[in-house]
């Protein structure tokens, strides 16, 4: 499979997060050309602030190689890690970081910190932006203009 397919199994899973009201966000954690993790945000429905996607898939493939250590996977995910999947991202050891839209409030892959790319840090995964980040942005940006056009409807 190629990266664009990888992604979009990430997107699909994203549009699951968003149809049950949580951020539409989903990643998939690939090792050769095999699916072992796959992961949507949850944070919201499990009231647990560590269920964003990229955890969530890190968890069922560490499970799949019964491994902590993902050497030689890669990450697909529709939206740049935050700071706490950014550090599970490097204790994972996973080797390729492949990014849809970039997050300009919490990006910690470089676009508003840099975890995973810190020289200080024992492992610094290759970061790659761009596969369909137009279709990410924009189910994100769709989810969010939907949140503030309910939030502020007056019906009931």
């Amino acid at each position: 499979m190629s990266d664009e397919e990888f992604m979009a199994v990430a997107l699909e899973l994203a549009i699951k997060a968003g149809d049950m009201g949580e951020i539409p966000i989903g990643a998939v954690i690939v090792m050769g050309n095999e699916i072992i993790g796959r992961g949507h945000n949850l944070n919201r429905s499990l009231n647990d602030p560590t269920c964003h996607a990229e955890i969530i898939a890190i968890r069922e493939a560490a499970g799949f190689l019964k491994n902590e250590r993902l050497t030689g996977c890669r990450l697909y995910v529709t939206k740049e890690p935050c700071a706490m999947c950014a550090g599970a991202i490097v204790h994972a050891r996973i080797e390729e970081v492949i990014i849809g839209a970039h997050d300009v409030r919490y990006g910690a892959c470089g676009t508003v910190f840099n975890v995973c790319g810190n020289p200080k840090m024992n492992h610094r995964p290759v970061i790659r932006f761009g596969i369909m980040g137009d279709d990410a942005s924009e189910m994100l940006k769709s989810f969010f203009r939907e949140k503030r056009r309910s939030s502020t409807d007056c019906s009931h």
